[in-house]
Parts: structure tokens; sequence; C-alpha cells
């Protein structure tokens, strides 16, 4: 399961980008590589994020994982819904298990990201 309208990143985050608002996430295949999510720490809004920087940590009945900004930019909010409910990140990781917004003021934001093809060509390897 990997849509189409997203972008990706080599560390399985996917960004969906409205104008200059950048939702992010990690894949599906993330969430089923880590196991059962019990537990996310998420920047907080305001902080300022760089492509390829450690933004937070998921952790698992499995591991603890870092979490990549796949941009650059400033967090305009949070999923806080999270804090109560991480296990969400398994069972809809493109849609209520979203993990943070940035406004980016990169010009080209998804120029470093895959598109879905690519990823998938990734992960199938």
């Amino acid at each position: 399961m990997i849509p189409e309208d997203l972008y990706y990143s080599e560390e399985h985050e996917w960004v969906r980008l409205d104008e200059d608002i950048a939702t992010i996430g990690i894949t599906d295949f993330a969430q089923d590589q880590l196991g059962d999510i019990v537990y996310v720490e998420l920047p907080a809004v305001g902080d300022r994020v760089e492509a390829g920087a450690v933004i937070g940590e998921l952790e698992s009945t499995k591991s603890v994982s870092d979490i990549f900004s796949p941009l650059s930019g400033e967090v305009v909010s949070r999923n806080d819904a999270l804090d109560g409910g991480p296990e969400v990140i398994n069972s809809d990781p493109y849609g209520e298990g979203w993990l943070i917004k940035v406004r980016t003021a990169e010009e080209e934001p998804t120029a470093s990201l895959l598109e879905a093809e690519a990823y998938s060509a990734l992960v199938s390897d």
C-alpha cells in the first residue's frame, strides 16, 4: 500500500504537500517493520526542523527508532492524538497516524524525495 499522491524519503517517511504546508508521517512499510507502536516523541509547534535531521522517535514493542525530517521548515502542527493512542500509526499510517505538519520555505521541497514508484522499488528489494 503505497499511495501515488505522496512523496517518500529513503528513511521511510511520507510527505503530503499542500502549498507550503507538508504533512509528514511514516510509511506502511515502516510501521510494519516496527511492530506495535507504543510511544511517540515529536517536536513542538514552533520548532525548526532540518531535512535529514532526527526530529523525534517511535518506540515499539520491538525497538526504538528515530524519525527523520524529510524536509526543512517550521513545525506548525503536531498530532497530539498520538500521545494517548500511538497505535493509530499502525492502523492508519497515511491518515489519522500523521505525525507533524511543517511550513517549508524550500523552493522545491520534494526535489530530494522519491515518488511512489521509486519508493516501491526501494522497499521491494
